[in-house]
């Protein structure tokens, strides 16, 4: 019986795909493989990880307004530093969303970011003077569902392979 090499394919390389059982001279064909590796993973970690500070500064801002000056990040208060960060944020969950629906062609993390991007917009464009209560409401549950948003993204284009590190 003659030596046929493994198709177990390497983490960067394509995936091998089966042979024909009819020919046995057929050729081994290669179909790319989305990678979750790089860039990619590294910005939605970074998005995911902003957004949630984002939420958590949103929602803990009204209690601790007064003591900012006191340590002398009075500037996190200002509404110019909010929408620059929310621009941001929104900027980068949806270039990294919409990459990642090119790799793995699934909405679920668009379906998640659409309503991140409603929330957080219209809690930027809401007088936080005039609605306290609704601002926070709105920016906090927006900043919350933009970080969902980035994890599911992360696990949609997750490809397991042997090269896991998990079991």
């Amino acid at each position: 019986m003659p030596y046929t090499p493994s198709l177990v394919p390497s983490p960067m390389s394509c995936e091998a795909a089966e042979l024909s059982s009819t020919d046995p001279s057929a050729e081994r064909t290669a179909v790319p493989r989305a990678r979750s590796g790089g860039f990619a993973a590294i910005a939605d970690r970074f998005g995911a990880t902003a957004s949630f500070l984002c939420a958590i500064h949103c929602a803990l801002l009204p209690f601790v307004i007064a003591l900012l000056p006191a340590l002398g990040l009075g500037f996190l208060a200002d509404h110019a530093i909010e929408r620059g960060f929310v621009a941001f944020a929104c900027t980068l969950a949806t270039t990294m969303l919409v990459l990642g629906y090119r790799r793995h062609r699934r909405p679920n993390a668009l379906f998640v970011l659409l309503p991140a991007l409603i929330l957080l917009l219209v809690g930027v464009i809401e007088d936080g003077e005039q609605a306290a209560v609704a601002h926070v409401w709105l920016v906090s549950t927006g900043g919350s569902l933009l970080a969902l948003s980035h994890l599911v993204n992360l696990r949609l284009s997750h490809v397991h392979d042997a090269n896991c590190r998990h079991g």
